[in-house]
This record gives structure tokens, sequence and C-alpha cells, in this order.
């Protein structure tokens, strides 16, 4: 399927033009147009939106759809949010990278792992959690003037002491970034449909607000 990929500012200066126009498999998601627009976007960190909505990496695409990579505007306070949902085990040094920012002087980090069990299994229902994730982290970035936040969550089998979800906020001061830190990890276990199976058991929680 084609889709058209808008660019703004340096991005459009690296690229020499306004808009591309790239081909995905059926099925894919922003974080596969991302890929393929890797190279013009090293070093810049962007927001994405689709059909002139904020999207986040998961959010999926079909043929005829706009996406737009929107680099850091003139204002310069505006973090960056990043999330994800994968299979894939989680790493701290990557979302270390996600949130750096010359302007930081604070990276506070969070890692929740599995104790106690060999084993925990998480299920998720994937869209509709990293869409909860992206406004939480966005929310926290807004709240405390993060320069930047990210959250990522494993789905399926967590084995003994490995990371289930991570957190990184960059401020350019400690305080905000232990703040919004604190504040994206109780949100992300307190609203994000994202449920835990214990030896057999799912996990009793609260009703999400």
């Amino acid at each position: 399927m084609e889709v058209r990929v808008l660019l703004f500012a340096g991005l459009r200066e690296r690229a020499g033009t306004g808009a591309v126009s790239i081909d995905l498999p059926d099925g894919a998601c922003v974080r596969d147009a991302l890929a393929r627009m890797a190279a013009l976007t090293a070093g810049c960190p962007v927001v994405m939106a689709v059909n002139q909505e904020y999207a986040g990496e998961g959010d999926p695409l079909h043929p005829g759809d706009e996406l737009a990579l929107i680099p850091p505007v003139s204002g310069g306070s505006v973090g960056v949010a990043h999330v994800r949902i994968t299979e894939e085990p989680l790493s701290l040094d990557r979302l270390v990278a996600l949130v750096a920012d010359p302007r930081a002087g604070a990276i506070v980090t969070f890692t929740g792992a599995t104790r106690d069990v060999p084993e925990l299994r998480y299920e998720a229902y994937v869209p509709m959690a990293e869409r909860q994730m992206r406004e939480i982290v966005q929310a926290a970035i807004d709240r405390h003037g993060l320069c930047a936040a990210a959250a990522e969550h494993r789905i399926g089998a967590v084995a003994l002491s490995e990371p289930s979800v991570t957190v990184a906020a960059s401020a350019p001061h400690r305080a905000e970034a232990f703040a919004g830190a604190r504040e994206i990890i109780d949100a992300i276990k307190a609203h994000a449909p994202i449920w835990k199976q214990e030896e057999g058991e799912w996990v009793q929680g609260a009703t999400p607000a």
C-alpha cells in the first residue's frame, strides 16, 4: 500500500522535498513507516500525525493515509513522547537514548521486573493500551515540563528478573524528572488495558477509571 509522508523544516531540507510516497505491506503501522524513513530522521526526534491526528508508533496505517513527521517546533519546550507494547525484550538503554536531550540535566528511569515466580504472562488490548500510554506520557510531559518521556510494556511470557515495563523521563532538573516518571508508571498501572497472569491465575486489579 502507498502512504504519503509529509516533511517539515529541517526534515524537508534534508529530503529536498516536502512530501514523499512510500510503499508498505498491508497491515503496516506507523513504526514500519518510521523504519523506512530512519535514515532521514536520524538524530531528529519526531512526533507523528496520521491524517492530521497525533499518532503513536503502533497505530495502523491504511492505503492513502497521510503521515506527517513533525520535528521539534520553534517554541523549544515541546516534549517528545514515545510508547510501545512489544513481545520483544525491553531495553532500558533504548529508552534512555530516546529521551536524551541537550536541555536535560536529569534522566530518571524505572524498571518493573518479574519476581518470585518463574514467569509472568501479560496480555493487552494493544491499540487501546498504546493510545492510553501515549496520553499518559504526554500528560506527564505537559504537567512537569519534561524534555521527553518514554514507556514500553512487554506482552507474552516474561521470565524471572526480566523487565515487564520500563519508563524514562528527562527534564532540566531532577525533581521534575522523578515526578514525571512516577506519574507515568502509576497511571499505566491504573488505566492501561494490560492484564497479568501469575501461575495460571489472572491477577485481580482495579477497574480503570
